[in-house]
């Protein structure tokens, strides 16, 4: 996809976000300078299978979890700078990793605080994601996987310098408990 076809479908993005946002009861995430992080959020009861994470955090049916959502659009404009994969890649973790402490505030503040176990995310974007504490876990569900796989084909589109010639990653979910989360991002 050309440079130029990339940045009309952005814009297209950019019209369209603000109604996804109101559809998804997301909430925006504040860092501490007052800036909005990358991350758009909401409670949810987890509905999936068992998963026991790597410090013995076991999700279960119904446990109140964060949902976290990247914030592709505003992702988008800042790999759009670069046309190296490396560095746009880079610039995915940068903004994770600045955004993580303004979430263990979120947490901590938030009236449900003692009840939520964790996080999960969705996503083809897993590599990297033990570094910042996230552990991937497949999708069960074929249905479930197709769809997501469907899904995030826009995002992946536009933020592959590379078009459609490399196969496209399977989503995965990512975990991170809320003692993990604490722990690794309090006072960064």
């Amino acid at each position: 996809m050309g440079i130029r076809i990339k940045k009309y479908c952005l814009s297209a993005w950019n019209f369209v976000d603000p109604l996804y946002f109101q559809f998804t009861r997301l909430e925006y995430i504040k860092k501490t300078g007052g800036d909005n992080s990358i991350f758009r959020v909401r409670l949810t009861k987890y509905k999936g299978r068992n998963i026991v994470l790597s410090d013995g955090t076991t999700i279960t049916k119904n446990d109140v979890i964060v949902k976290i959502h990247l914030h592709n659009a505003k992702l988008l404009q800042k790999m759009y700078r670069s046309d190296n994969e490396i560095k746009r890649a880079l610039i995915i973790y940068k903004g994770i990793k600045e955004s993580l402490p303004s979430l263990v505030h979120y947490i901590q503040s938030h009236e449900k605080a003692d009840r939520i176990k964790g996080l999960i995310g969705i996503t083809t974007l897993y590599r990297g994601c033990k570094k910042l504490g996230f552990e991937a876990h497949p999708i069960a569900s074929p249905t479930y996987k197709n769809f997501k796989k469907i899904s995030l084909l826009p995002i992946y589109f536009l933020s592959s310098s590379r078009g459609i010639r490399k196969e496209i990653p399977s989503p995965m979910y990512l975990f991170m408990s809320k003692d993990a989360l604490i722990s690794r991002y309090t006072g960064e």
